[in-house]
């Protein structure tokens, strides 16, 4: 499920999770838990409030 969240943030660039969610087809609430995750292992990154992209 990480993959999906990677794979929209490589072809649309920075969303809000709401945005992520609709793209990937994972829950709001699925999607919250895996971008804390993927922040804390440094690979996502929050370029301004309320909003997620790819670390660069």
């Amino acid at each position: 499920m990480e993959e999906k969240i990677i794979a929209a943030l490589k072809e649309k660039g920075a969303m809000r999770p709401g945005d992520i969610a609709t793209a990937t087809g994972l829950s709001k609430d699925e999607v919250s838990k895996l971008i804390k995750k993927l922040a804390a292992e440094g690979k996502v990154e929050s370029p301004k409030r309320c909003f997620y992209d790819l670390k660069k």
